[in-house]
């Protein structure tokens, strides 16, 4: 379905209760509470927001063989099952609330205890919408996260559009990208944990490219934010992640929202999605920019895309 109409959308910049998955969910949903209090329709929170992400800052000490099995073990505990209660309780959140979400969280197999997954949940009001494991964790990342498959880089069509979109540095791949781009996302949701002044001017670049709004929400980290007995030393600085949510217009890249710094906050923005169809009339990098007969052996059709036709298949349940 094509929807062409205006949008509220939140851009909800939090910081998790550490290594407390509970608490953390418990916090989402007075979040998306606030959001749907404002008017949103798509809520979109952090990477890894439940409930801890492997900041480089401190990460980079679990390299070694040893040392690192209690923090590993309390991540696992601190992680989610998908589909699973603590996703039940996020879903009920938004069919009470009326409100669709996307999340990053910690992914784990109960059924077969081991590797985890940086997971972004696809949220609404009918439950779990679909779930993305990212393709290839990044340098410290991997000492932590399993690699995604990549036969879930798909759009999910929703009552506010369509919905697509990467996890952080996922966003530097050209092909990945370009998967997405050909399933028409009209809202590009991008859970990070970069804070750079780089991340926002790609996210620029993306808005464009794609001629979808982007909604960019890294985590916003103070040291103090960590339990007293985190297993591994802490840098000495105040704070380990500085935010920077942003939403970006699809236009000419501006910034219509943000960026929002140095604490917890939701910026607000109503996402006229007449104007990435506009856009596209300009540049269309999966139409008449694409140039397909030339490039196109480049590219293979996304897992999602049918052969009778190149038009995306329908959203289905995660099994």
């Amino acid at each position: 379905m094509t929807i062409l109409r205006t949008v509220r959308v939140a851009a909800i910049q939090a910081t998790p209760v550490i290594l407390d998955a509970e608490a953390t969910v418990a916090k989402t949903v007075v979040l998306l509470a606030e959001a749907a209090q404002a008017g949103a329709e798509l809520a979109v929170l952090p990477e890894t927001f439940v409930s801890l992400y492997p900041s480089n800052a401190w990460a980079h000490q679990a390299a070694t063989f040893g040392g690192s099995d209690e923090l590993w073990e309390r991540m696992w505990l601190s992680s989610v099952d998908v589909p699973g209660p603590l996703v039940d309780e996020l879903a009920e959140a938004c069919g009470t609330l009326g409100i669709h979400a996307v999340i990053g969280v910690n992914e784990r197999e109960s059924e077969r205890p081991g590797t985890l997954y940086n997971t972004m949940l696809y949220l609404g009001p009918e439950g779990l919408l679909h779930k993305h494991r990212k393709l290839m964790p990044t340098q410290h990342e991997r000492l932590f996260h399993g690699i995604g498959r990549g036969d879930d880089l798909r759009v999910v069509d929703t009552a506010c559009g369509r919905i697509g979109g990467l996890i952080c540095w996922e966003n530097r791949m050209p092909l990945a990208r370009y998967a997405i781009y050909r399933q028409g996302p009209q809202l590009w949701v991008a859970p990070t944990a970069d804070d750079s002044d780089v991340w926002i001017a790609h996210m620029r670049a993306i808005a464009i490219e794609s001629g979808a709004f982007v909604i960019a929400v890294p985590q916003f980290i103070p040291t103090a934010a960590f339990p007293e007995d985190f297993p591994l030393a802490l840098p000495d600085r105040e704070v380990i992640g500085n935010g920077g949510a942003v939403i970006i217009e699809p236009t000419w890249g501006r910034i219509v929202a943000g960026p929002l710094y140095g604490e917890e906050g939701m910026l607000v923005h109503d996402c006229d999605l007449r104007q990435g169809l506009h856009a596209k009339r300009l540049f269309d990098a999966v139409g008449h920019y694409s140039r397909d007969d030339v490039l196109g052996g480049l590219v293979a059709p996304p897992p999602a895309e049918r052969a009778d036709g190149g038009r995306p298949a329908p959203t289905e349940q995660p099994a």
